[in-house]
C-alpha cells in the first residue's frame, strides 16, 4: 500500500508530520482519527480522539490534515 506525507495543522498534532495510508489517487484518507498524537501508545486509561480533515497539498508534495473536534475516549467509534 502506498503512502503519502501528512502534516496535521491545529489541535493536539499541530505541526507532527507522518506518513498516512495514500487512496488510489494518491491523496491522504478524506477524515483521520489521532488517538495519541506525539506517542507510541495511548496514555494510561484511554484518551480523546481528536478528528482531522484532509485539506490540500502543498508545492512540496505534503498534505495537510486540519484539526476539526475532539470527541471522548470511544465516541468515533
Amino acid at each position: 500500500m502506498a503512502e503519502v506525507r501528512v502534516r496535521f495543522v491545529g489541535g493536539p498534532a499541530h505541526d507532527l508530520v507522518r506518513e498516512l495510508p495514500a487512496d488510489p489517487d494518491g491523496a491522504p484518507p478524506q477524515w483521520w482519527i489521532m488517538r495519541h498524537p506525539g506517542r507510541a501508545a495511548p496514555p494510561a486509561g484511554g484518551g480523546p480522539d481528536h478528528l482531522y480533515e484532509r485539506d490540500h497539498r502543498d508545492g512540496y508534495g505534503t498534505w495537510t490534515m486540519r484539526f476539526v473536534r475532539t470527541d471522548p475516549l470511544g465516541a468515533t467509534e
